[in-house]
C-alpha cells in the first residue's frame, strides 16, 4: 500500500476546461482569471480578490504595496514557511521573529508587544496548519500601535475566526494553491482585501506597474508605466483549474474532517507518545490541513527512525516546518539568532510528524497509518 502525503484530485472536469482554454487563443489576461477571482470573493466574502502566480508573490506584492523598506521592521512568526520572512526581507525591511505557542503552533501573541518599537511597521501572522491566530488580541495591538496587518493564509483556505474568513482581518490575506493544499491550480495564489487602495496598487504592481491593465487599454500595446512592478500574474489554465477545484472544496473539507476525526479517535488513547495539535476554540473554524503530532520529549530523538520506517513502508508524511526560520543559515548568520529565543518553535520543528488527511485517502488507510505508527512507537518503547 502506497499512501502519499498529498495528491491533487484532478478529474475530467479540470481536464475538459483546460482543453477548452488551450483550444482558444487567450492564455493570459483572459476571462478565466476574472471568473476565478469573482468565485473566490464570493467564497471568502471579500470585496476584492487578485489571482497571482503564487502565494509568495502575493506576500511580496503586499509588502511592496504597504511601502516597506530598509529601516522598517515587521513582526513575524518564527514557525512558518520561509516565504513569509523572505517577502519582508526582499523589500529591505527586517523580519523580527516571535516564538510560537505549543497549543496550536501559532505566534505567541503575548510576546509581540515587547518587540515593537518606532521602526515597527507591520505584523505578519501565519495561520499555522490552518488554525486561526487569536485575532482579537492581534487587532488590539494593531490598533494601539497603528500597524499594518498581513495574513499569511497559505494553509488556511476555509478557516474562519468568529464566522469571518481569515485574510479579511488584516490589510490583506494571501492563499496558496500549491498541489498539496486544499485546492490546487498546479501553482498559484490569491490575495484578498477589502481595501480599495491596496487592491488598485497590487493590480498595477503584479503587472509590471502598467498604467492600464490589458483589458482597459483603448489601443492594444499602448500603455505607460507609473509604478515599479513585476510579473506575478496567474495564467488562464491555472485559473480554469482553480474554478473547478473551488467547486469541490465543500466535499474536500467533509472528507478531511472525517479523516482527521478518525486519527484523533485512535491516537488520543496513546498520548504518552505525543500531543496532537488541534483546534479547541469554538470561535475558530479550522480547515483540517493535516494531522500534526508532536512527539513527547522522550521520543523526539527517535523521529528520524520513525520517518525512515514510514518512508520504507510507503507512508507519506511531511514536517511543518523543518526549523524555525530565524535558525535557517541565511537568517541566523545575518541576525545572529539564538535557539534559546525560539524554544517552542524548535520543539515543533524537531518533534512534529505531519500525517495525511486529504481526500485522496480513506478511513481504512487512516487506520492503517495509525496502526503502523503505534507499532513503531511501541517497538521503540520496548527496546
Amino acid at each position: 500500500m502506497k499512501i502519499p502525503f498529498g495528491k491533487p484530485l484532478i478529474d475530467s472536469n479540470e481536464i475538459n476546461v483546460v482543453k477548452k482554454v488551450l483550444q482558444g487563443n487567450i492564455l493570459v489576461h483572459g476571462p478565466k482569471t476574472e471568473e476565478f477571482e469573482k468565485a473566490f470573493s464570493n467564497f471568502t466574502n471579500s470585496k476584492y480578490s487578485i489571482s497571482l502566480s503564487s502565494c509568495t508573490a502575493g506576500l511580496h506584492l503586499g509588502c511592496m504595496a504597504l511601502g516597506l523598506k530598509k529601516g522598517d521592521e515587521v513582526i513575524v512568526s518564527s514557525q512558518t514557511h520561509v516565504a513569509s520572512a523572505h517577502a519582508i526581507e526582499i523589500t529591505g525591511a527586517k523580519p523580527v521573529f516571535i516564538d510560537s505557542n505549543l497549543k496550536d503552533g501559532n505566534i505567541n501573541v503575548d510576546l509581540i508587544e515587547k518587540q515593537i518599537n518606532s521602526k515597527t511597521k507591520a505584523i505578519l501572522i501565519v495561520h499555522y496548519l490552518g488554525i486561526p491566530v487569536d485575532l482579537s488580541k492581534i487587532l488590539k495591538i494593531k490598533k494601539k500601535y497603528k500597524l499594518f496587518l498581513i495574513e499569511d493564509c497559505a494553509l488556511a483556505l476555509g478557516s474562519k475566526y468568529k464566522s469571518k474568513h481569515v485574510g479579511l482581518y488584516g490589510d490583506f490575506g494571501v492563499f496558496s494553491f500549491y498541489p498539496v493544499k486544499h485546492i490546487t491550480t498546479i501553482e498559484g495564489g490569491m490575495l484578498i482585501t477589502n481595501n480599495l487602495k491596496i487592491n488598485k496598487k497590487i493590480l498595477k504592481l503584479k503587472s509590471f506597474g502598467y498604467s492600464k491593465t490589458f483589458n482597459k487599454r483603448k489601443v492594444p500595446g499602448i500603455y505607460d508605466v507609473d509604478h515599479l512592478g513585476i510579473n506575478y500574474r496567474m495564467n488562464e489554465v491555472s485559473a480554469a483549474i482553480g474554478i473547478e477545484q473551488l467547486k469541490k472544496f465543500p466535499r474536500f473539507i467533509e472528507l478531511r474532517k472525517k479523516n482527521f476525526n478518525e486519527y484523533v479517535s485512535i491516537l488520543k488513547q496513546h498520548k504518552s507518545y505525543y500531543s496532537i495539535i488541534e483546534n479547541v476554540d469554538p470561535e475558530k473554524i479550522c480547515n483540517y490541513y493535516c494531522l500534526n503530532l508532536v512527539l513527547s520529549k522522550k521520543y523526539i530523538k527517535f523521529r528520524s527512525f520513525i520517518l525512515k520506517e514510514f518512508k520504507k513502508n510507503n507512508i507519506g508524511f511531511s514536517i511543518y516546518y523543518p526549523g524555525p526560520v530565524p535558525l535557517f543559515k541565511y537568517y541566523k548568520n545575518k541576525y545572529k539568532s539564538k535557539k534559546k529565543d525560539f524554544l517552542i518553535s524548535s520543539i515543533l520543528s524537531e518533534g512534529s510528524i505531519s500525517l495525511p488527511i486529504a481526500p485522496h485517502i480513506n478511513l481504512k488507510q487512516v487506520k492503517y497509518i495509525c496502526t503502523f505508527l503505534l507499532r513503531v512507537l511501541k517497538k521503540i518503547s520496548n527496546d
